[in-house]
C-alpha cells in the first residue's frame, strides 16, 4: 500500500476528520490547537483549545467536538520522534470541548461526571440520536495513575454519565454500522473489546463478570490507539510502536496489517472521499498527516459532511 505524506511539521496530530470539500481537519496535541488542512496541503489554525486536545468529532449541529485529556509533558525520543511522558506541570483536569468552525470560538460542555474530574478524554463517536460515546484513558501522575473509563454524553452539555468503568487505558471508540455494538480499543493491553448496546448511553448488562467481550488481542507489543469501522463491519485500529493498521474481522477475529513505513507512532485513521477509500492516517510522534487508497470502503459517520 503506497502512503502519500499530505502534510508535515504538524505538532503530535491526531483526532482527523475528513470533509466534504477535500479538507481534513485535526487536533495538535501538542501545539493545543484545533487545524485544517486544505486539498492542497495548506495549513489554517482553526481554534487554540489549551491542555491536551485528542479526539475530534463533528456534532449534530455541525459543529467540532473535543476531547481534552488536560495536557501531557514532551519527550523527545530522537531520530525526529516526538513522544508524551505523563501529564503537564499544569495540568488539572481533563474536558469536552465545542468549537464553532466558523468563528473558531471554544466553549467548555464537561469537565466532570457526578462531580468526580474528567482525567483524560481521549476519543470520542456520535450515535444517531444525537449524543456521543467517550473514553476517558485516566492519567498517570509521579506516584499513581487513575482509571479510565466508557461515557455517554449528551451534545447540548446537559448530561454526562459513566457508562462502564473502569477500563485500562481505554482509547479508540467506533461503532458498528448498525449502530448496536460499541468498539473500544484499550492501549497497554493492546486489545479491542466489544460491548452490547441496549439504547442510548447504556450498554447491555451481563450476569457474569466482565460485560464486555474481547474481540481481538494483538501481538508483538503493539498498543492500540484510536480507531475507525469499516462499511463492512471490520476494525482498523492504529498502532503504537509497530507503527501501522490492524484490521480486524469482529466475526472471525483474523488480524490484516498494515505497516507505515518510518511512523512508530500511528496513532488514527479517518476514511473519506467519494467512495469513502481515501484513509487518512496520522503519524504523531513525526507530525506527519498520510492519505492512502483502502482496500475497502470506510464507514460514513453520523453528521460528517
Amino acid at each position: 500500500m503506497q502512503f502519500e505524506k499530505v502534510a508535515s511539521g504538524l505538532e503530535f496530530p491526531e483526532g482527523p476528520i475528513s470533509l466534504s470539500d477535500g479538507s481534513v481537519i485535526l487536533v495538535e496535541v501538542k501545539r493545543q490547537t484545533l487545524t485544517r488542512i486544505d486539498s492542497d496541503g495548506q495549513i489554517e489554525r482553526i481554534a487554540f483549545l489549551g491542555g491536551g486536545p485528542n479526539g475530534a468529532a463533528i456534532g449534530p449541529d455541525g459543529q467540532v467536538y473535543i476531547c481534552n485529556n488536560g495536557g501531557y509533558k514532551w519527550i523527545d525520543l530522537g531520530d525526529g520522534i516526538t513522544a508524551d511522558d505523563g501529564a503537564a506541570s499544569d495540568y488539572k483536569t481533563g474536558s469536552i470541548q465545542r468549537v464553532s468552525l466558523q468563528s473558531g470560538a471554544v466553549e467548555l460542555l464537561y469537565d466532570s461526571c457526578d462531580r468526580v474530574p474528567l482525567r483524560g478524554p481521549n476519543d470520542m463517536v456520535f450515535d444517531r440520536h444525537g449524543g456521543f460515546w467517550l473514553t476517558d484513558i485516566g492519567k498517570s501522575l509521579q506516584h499513581y495513575r487513575f482509571h479510565g473509563g466508557v461515557y455517554y454524553g449528551l451534545a447540548d452539555g446537559s448530561c454526562i454519565r459513566r457508562a462502564h468503568v473502569p477500563v485500562i487505558t481505554p482509547n479508540g471508540i467506533g461503532l458498528s454500522p448498525d449502530g448496536r455494538t460499541l468498539y473500544v480499543a484499550e492501549t497497554i493491553t493492546g486489545r479491542l473489546w466489544s460491548f452490547e448496546i441496549e439504547e442510548p448511553g447504556v450498554l447491555r448488562a451481563f450476569p457474569e463478570f466482565p460485560s464486555r467481550k474481547p474481540v481481538a488481542t494483538l501481538t508483538d507489543h503493539q498498543f492500540c490507539d484510536s480507531l475507525a469501522v469499516q462499511a463492512d463491519g471490520k476494525v482498523c485500529v492504529a498502532t503504537l510502536n509497530s507503527g501501522g493498521i490492524s484490521i480486524i474481522d469482529p466475526r472471525t477475529t483474523d488480524v490484516v496489517y498494515h505497516d507505515v513505513p518510518g511512523e512508530p507512532y500511528v496513532t488514527n485513521i479517518c476514511f473519506g472521499g467519494p467512495d469513502m477509500r481515501d484513509a487518512y492516517i496520522t503519524g504523531s510522534g513525526r507530525g506527519n498527516l498520510f492519505r492512502a487508497q483502502w482496500p475497502d470502503a470506510g464507514l460514513l459517520l453520523n453528521y460528517n459532511r
